[in-house]
């Protein structure tokens, strides 16, 4: 699993782009039409950069249904993936399930961040019941990747929640230069939730982890 899924999403921000735009009815939805009524929260980076929030998500009837509900950033577009419907794409389900799955879970939403001038995704990935503790499946989520160095663990409780982050670094195969990546995991009645902040290189990484920070502290159970 390490060896397909890791190099299947080098360069995902492109590859799964192509493979959604192929499969129109695997994503739906709009973060700001999906999205419940914006709530006045924001999140500061360590250089003191801002972010002001764009809406909820994860509720039923927002764009993504998930076992979680949390802030996106103003600007950013929520769509939800659908992995069977990405599996009758061209593409087939075996180069679906190799782009959306990693580890333990699978995709199935995305919130983009070039509406908002930045090149990358937030990502939510769920897995089923009994699929292992936060730090277990967080664990596995990054060794599902290839090239990864200088993971950094530690716990978190955010709204009466436990979860696992991680930070750590990936080569690039479009910039052959090692990334800062991010990701979180948390668990629920319904399974794993995991949250990744990517970005084409380290300073589009940077300039988007105030939306991440906005994810993470406005997490909460459904």
């Amino acid at each position: 699993m390490r060896g397909r899924a890791g190099t299947a999403r080098r360069g995902s921000t492109i590859v799964v782009a192509l493979l959604l735009s192929a499969a129109p009815t695997a994503c739906s939805g709009t973060s700001r039409d999906g999205a419940s009524a914006v709530r006045p929260a924001d999140a500061t980076d360590a250089t003191g950069t801002s972010v002001r929030s764009g809406g909820t998500i994860g509720a039923r009837g927002s764009v993504c249904e998930l076992p979680v509900t949390f802030d996106i950033a103003e600007d950013w577009k929520a769509e939800a993936v659908d992995p069977a419907a990405a599996g009758d794409s061209p593409a087939g389900e075996e180069v679906a399930d190799a782009l959306l799955r990693q580890g333990p879970v699978t995709t199935v939403c995305e919130v983009d961040a070039k509406p908002a001038g930045n090149i990358g995704f937030l990502r939510v990935f769920t897995g089923p019941p009994g699929a292992g503790d936060a730090s277990t499946v967080l664990r596995a989520f990054v060794a599902a990747e290839e090239d990864v160095r200088e993971e950094t663990y530690r716990s978190f409780t955010t709204n009466g929640l436990e979860g696992v982050e991680v930070e750590y670094a990936r080569t690039s195969e479009l910039l052959d230069e090692p990334k800062k990546e991010r990701a979180l995991a948390v668990g629920t009645a319904q399974g794993p939730v995991v949250l990744h902040l990517g970005g084409m290189d380290t300073e589009e990484h940077e300039q988007m982890l105030p939306a991440y920070e906005l994810a993470r502290r406005t997490l909460r159970n459904v």
